[in-house]
């Protein structure tokens, strides 16, 4: 689940190489591309538009921007990088690929839009985010991201002592089941095809977590358009205000198949995500990635932070890389004729 956002004025691509492009335009890319413009590198970053986070009112749970729409969180973290020389461009990316390497040896990637605009840089950083997969129930989606949430720590606060329904989706949706029922004493775990042992049955039945084994067909709205609750198979309606469920996630892969980047799968199949290793370095040399597309659970404070430390070794890398074609340079030239 995505949606659009309203967009900025968006800069032309460069004609010459850049040191990085960043592919992703939400919290971790704007945040490496920030400290890679202040470290006087030329970046430039690709934004498709569609933050995962666009349909929540606010964003919580990050310290001194708690309460804070991510929207202008995003536009807030666009005139930073900007104010640094770097370059916002929206656009969706068409391909990634290795390119031939500079005379020096040097890494080259060439990035192709939709609208057949190219960029080539030195290093790559994939800050692609991921994308939310609800269960098939109709009417579920419509409520994304203000009445049906996901985590609660991002919206469990302003959900406090409503009548939650948790809307199981596999092994994961139990210890949802028992964070969400700190926030509220109404809470309906609604089984929704999955099995429950009698351990568990005996661990919800001791913190009054009602269970609804009868199948979820809809969810239904109250005469103004906001959710009312669930309807199961036998017709009955269930009142619920909120809707809690554990999504499956998949790093969005989009335009990225050139780079071969390898893939995980989470337990349980619940997720997929793009493999990587200290600071978000990856098995292809010269390509980083950060945030959710890495890390499925991360929220906005650790997405920041882990575009901010790849940033960080892809300029230390660079910097080695520009030493090192000086140093062949200055050989070359005091070389005996």
């Amino acid at each position: 689940m995505s949606a659009r956002t309203s967009r900025s004025e968006s800069d032309s691509p460069p004609a010459e190489t850049v040191d990085v492009v960043v592919i992703g335009g939400g919290v971790a890319g704007l945040n490496g591309a920030l400290m890679l413009a202040r470290s006087r590198r030329s970046v430039v970053v690709i934004d498709s538009g569609t933050p995962r986070n666009a349909p929540a009112a606010a964003m919580h749970g990050f310290i001194v921007l708690d309460g804070t729409p991510p929207l202008e969180i995003l536009e807030r973290g666009r005139r930073q990088v900007r104010r640094y020389g770097g370059r916002i461009v929206f656009g969706e990316v068409a391909s990634t690929e290795p390119a031939a390497p500079s005379a020096d040896g040097d890494l080259r990637f060439t990035v192709t839009l939709a609208d057949g605009r190219t960029l080539t840089a030195r290093r790559v950083l994939v800050a692609t985010g991921l994308s939310d997969v609800l269960p098939e129930v109709p009417g579920l989606a419509a409520h994304w991201g203000r009445s049906v949430v996901h985590c609660p720590y991002c919206h469990g606060w302003e959900v406090r002592d409503e009548p939650v329904g948790i809307l199981a989706t596999g092994p994961a949706s139990l210890h949802h089941a028992l964070l969400f029922r700190q926030l509220t004493d109404d809470l309906v775990y609604f089984t929704h095809g999955t099995e429950l042992d009698a351990d568990t049955r005996a661990r919800f039945a001791a913190r009054d977590i009602r269970v609804i084994e009868t199948e979820v067909r809809e969810v239904v709205n109250d005469v103004d358009g906001t959710l009312a609750g669930v309807r199961l198979a036998d017709g009955t309606v269930v009142e619920r205000h909120v809707i809690a469920v554990a999504t499956r996630t998949q790093a969005r892969t989009k335009g990225l198949d050139g780079l071969m980047l390898p893939m995980e799968d989470l337990p349980d199949g619940m997720g997929r995500r793009y493999a990587s290793a200290m600071a978000g370095s990856t098995d292809v040399p010269g390509v980083w990635v950060a945030g959710n597309a890495t890390d499925l659970s991360a929220q906005v404070g650790a997405s920041a932070a882990a575009g901010a430390l790849a940033a960080a070794h892809i300029n230390a890398l660079l910097a080695t890389a520009d030493t090192d074609a000086a140093l062949a340079a200055a050989q070359g030239e005091n070389a005996p004729a």
